[in-house]
């Protein structure tokens, strides 16, 4: 077995335009299911408050037992408002796009880190540019994957600190801006909230939800949908996985990231669907039953680098500011009346 050297590179444009076009040449209904969801804003402030009590439930309680509500509890938390910023990121909950940023700053709250402003900045390129190297955060940068490489320790390092790994990146993604008063308005909230935490509840609330926020994206099986999402684990083809497991129901849908690349403008409780009405386009592809062993397999399986990765250089005729809607462009598109001359 030789290591990987270098990124997968391909000469195509990414698969999901193409799909989602196809998708609503022979499906038209699923334009039916693109639309908002209010409704997540509850979500949102029933998992902050799960944090906030949980926080002042282990105030008092020894460090063992903050590690471990945190890996067995926290994380599970933690990682749900992920999605929810996501969501937010996409603005899925709101017409209006001030609404869904602080909504998002609210899901980013207990994370301890202000994140939710720069993530929606960065993830709309990952999906309107997904494989261009300097404009997609989602993908290690060369030194990154060069050091950690196919080793378990690597891996498990990689994990335990990937936010450190992600803020790295952001100096090669010199185009996307990323400073401006909405991200004063993130770091604000964090630090009052963070504050507030300290003050009423002490430092080993904060300590919970710090690790709990580690756990949520790191070293926890949980962390293994950042490898299910884009590495290339059964083919150097598909370069886009879904995952199908039962964790699913309490991570909001979010296991289903081929849907939702095909279809970014439909909300988590109708992902779905998406599957359902479109079989075909879905079954044929390879996708993921376990976040748990595919942690494991990350980890032990040499084969599986940070180099597996798909790359593309040509960006294509999409311009930089592009707001990563085709499934809502498609839909507008295709309801225009057609001018008669």
């Amino acid at each position: 077995m030789t290591k990987k050297t270098d990124f997968i590179y391909s000469e195509y444009s990414e698969p999901h335009r193409i799909r989602t076009k196809k998708i609503l040449k022979e499906f038209p209904q699923m334009r039916k299911l693109i639309g908002k969801n209010p409704n997540t804003i509850y979500a949102i402030l029933g998992l902050v408050a799960f944090q906030v009590i949980m926080a002042w439930l282990v105030r008092d309680q020894s460090w063992w037992v903050i590690v471990g509500a945190a890996y067995l509890l926290g994380a599970f938390a933690d990682h749900s408002l992920f999605v929810m910023i996501h969501e937010c990121a996409h603005h899925l909950l709101f017409k209006n796009k001030a609404a869904n940023r602080w909504a998002g700053m609210i899901a980013n709250m207990p994370q301890i880190f202000p994140s939710s402003v720069s993530f929606e900045r960065y993830h709309i390129k990952h999906h309107a540019f997904q494989g261009i190297h300097e404009l997609d955060a989602d993908l290690p940068n060369r030194w990154e994957a060069k050091l950690i490489n196919n080793s378990f320790l690597g891996k498990a390092i990689w994990l335990l600190f990937f936010p450190v790994f992600q803020l790295f990146r952001l100096s090669r993604l010199r185009e996307i801006q990323n400073f401006d008063k909405w991200i004063v308005a993130n770091v604000s909230v964090q630090v009052i909230f963070t504050a507030a935490i300290w003050y009423f509840f002490g430092a080993p609330a904060v300590g919970y939800l710090f690790l709990s926020f580690m756990f949520s994206v790191g070293l926890h099986p949980l962390g293994a949908r950042w490898i299910q999402e884009h590495y290339l684990t059964h083919t150097e083809e598909q370069e886009t996985y879904s995952y199908y497991g039962k964790l699913n129901t309490v991570s909001f849908n979010v296991g289903f990231h081929n849907e939702h690349h095909d279809f970014p403008s439909i909300p988590w409780n109708r992902l779905p669907q998406i599957k359902k009405t479109a079989p075909a386009y879905y079954d044929t592809l390879h996708a993921h039953k376990s976040w748990t062993l595919l942690f494991l397999r990350f980890l032990f399986d040499k084969e599986i680098s940070l180099f597996s990765r798909i790359v593309r250089k040509d960006r294509g005729k999409v311009p930089l500011q592009d707001t990563s809607k085709p499934d809502q462009d498609l839909v507008k598109t295709q309801a225009e009346p057609v001018a008669v001359v």
